[in-house]
Formats: C-alpha cells, sequence, structure tokens
C-alpha cells in the first residue's frame, strides 16, 4: 500500500476512507478479525453527528479524511452496528499494515491539534482552516498555527555483545526498551541523546549513529533513533522516570515492544548484530 499525503480540500466521496474518533479512540469495522476503516457510505448511514472534516491524503488512490463524533455515549451504543467498535491507537500497531496505521497517527495527530488550536495563540480570536497549506490561520491578527510536532531521541547503548534497556514505571509489566527521550530548545538531536542517556542511567555514550524515524501520534512525536556505543560509567537509574535498567544479551532478553515500533527495530539491529 502507499500513502500520498494531501493538504488541500476536496469533494468527499462515498468511497472515501473516514478515520473517524470518538474521545480518542479510532472507529474501526471487524470483519472476521480483519480490522479496517469504514468509508464515509459506511457511516453515513448512520445517525452519526460528525464534526468538522480533514483531508489527509489518498491510501492507494483511495482518499482519506478524519473526523470527530459529537454523539453522546448512550446514542451511539444504539446506533454503532454489530461489527463495528473503537479502539485505542496504540492497540492497532501490528494489527492493520503499517500505512494504514501511518494514516490513522496522521488523523489523531489532525484531530488532535485541531480541538486545542482553536482559538488564537496571540489575540484569541477563533482560527479558521488556511486554505493553501496544512494550518490554521487567524482572521483578527493573521497568526498563523501549525500542527505541532514534538522531536524525541530514541537510542540503543550497546556495550560489547549488550544492549541498554530500561523500564519506565508506566510500562506494562516485564516490559523493557531502549532510552527515550524529548529534545529541549537549544539543543541538536546529539547533544540530547548525551544528556538524556547521562540523566536516565548516569553513563556516557560515544559513536553516535542515525538509525532512522517514525511518526509517533502519541499525541504528536517524531521518533528520531540512533545508535551509540558504551564510553564509561556505572548504570545509576533516575528513580523518577526508571524503576529498572541493565545490560541484556540476546540469551537473557526481557519482554520487549511490539513490532511496528521503531524501538523495536532497534532490537532487532541488536539481534542481528549479534546473531
Amino acid at each position: 500500500m502507499v500513502f500520498e499525503p494531501g493538504i488541500s480540500y476536496k469533494g468527499i466521496e462515498n468511497t472515501a476512507l473516514l478515520f473517524t474518533f470518538y474521545e480518542g479512540k479510532l472507529l474501526v469495522k471487524d470483519n472476521g478479525g480483519l480490522i479496517g476503516i469504514s468509508t464515509v457510505s459506511d457511516l453515513e448511514m448512520l445517525n452519526l453527528k460528525f464534526g468538522p472534516r480533514h483531508y489527509l491524503g489518498n491510501l492507494d488512490s483511495i482518499p482519506c479524511y478524519c473526523t470527530v463524533l459529537y454523539n453522546d455515549s448512550s446514542s451511539l451504543t444504539e446506533i454503532i452496528p454489530e461489527g463495528i467498535s473503537f479502539r485505542q491507537l496504540r492497540s492497532l500497531l501490528g494489527i492493520v499494515d503499517d500505512d494504514t496505521f501511518r494514516v490513522a497517527g496522521l488523523a489523531s495527530q489532525i484531530i488532535n491539534w485541531d480541538s486545542t488550536h482553536r482559538y488564537c495563540g496571540r489575540c484569541a480570536t477563533p482560527m479558521e482552516i488556511k486554505e493553501d497549506e496544512r494550518a490554521k490561520i487567524c482572521p483578527g491578527c493573521g497568526f498563523v498555527s501549525f500542527p505541532r510536532i514534538s522531536p524525541a531521541i530514541i537510542t540503543a547503548v550497546v556495550r560489547d555483545s549488550s544492549i541498554l534497556l530500561a523500564r519506565a514505571h508506566r510500562f506494562p509489566p516485564g516490559l523493557y526498551s531502549v532510552l527515550a527521550g524529548f529534545v529541549e530548545p537549544g539543543e541538536n538531536l546529539e547533544e540530547c541523546l548525551k544528556r538524556e542517556v547521562r540523566e536516565e542511567v548516569g553513563i556516557e555514550v560515544k559513536n553516535v549513529h542515525y538509525f532512522g524515524s517514525q511518526p509517533w501520534p502519541f499525541p504528536h512525536s517524531l521518533m528520531i533513533a540512533f545508535t551509540a556505543e558504551y564510553a564509561g560509567g556505572k548504570i545509576n537509574i533516575d528513580k523518577k522516570e526508571l524503576s529498572d535498567a541493565g545490560w541484556f544479551s540476546p540469551s537473557n532478553f526481557p519482554e520487549i515492544p511490539t513490532k511496528g515500533t521503531i524501538a523495536r527495530e532497534l532490537i532487532e539491529w541488536f539481534f542481528k548484530k549479534n546473531r
């Protein structure tokens, strides 16, 4: 599948995919275990109250839009037929194909941006959609607001044939992952990486190399991945952030992030390197 992003408004076709959210969850249809996105015609047959619709682009030449529902929960229970449900976006990782998840992530970010940028941050005038780019413009003072993107680094730190993995307090029981953190004002990516590793586990790193990136719509991050080598120090975790951290070899691995995440790609890179 191929996704071609777009920003301009188009007429809404009945066959278009409509990524529809309610209280942060995505409406999906389950066809015998095959999870998919409903079309405009699927949903317009129901008595649903839609919010503004935003054009996202084309997925395999099929137009894609996103919207929210304004129905209350009691009426939705009566309206939504069997086979349609609302799912947390994160739960769809590895369930739907990568391109569908990418569009769903974009949809989630656009919905979040639309709901949190209704008024101008400069003069408080209601914002309007800017037709020629993905932005909102204030009709009062001309201020332009773009969808927010928060860059964050994520890194696989290796020492000989071991990789550094840690457990954040928010993780499910038994899950470990590589270290990550948000870029602060004034930092470049390499400086952020070294600071985050130093702050979270107390060690120094060297030989930092770019690995890849992944948009991460929770709610609007861009994960920028690196590999790095251990340069010195003893693990001393930041107990506010982590409950545990340690060096793991391929023979003693804990539970790791699901497929479809760049954290998993970094760990699989380590596996291949130390096969």
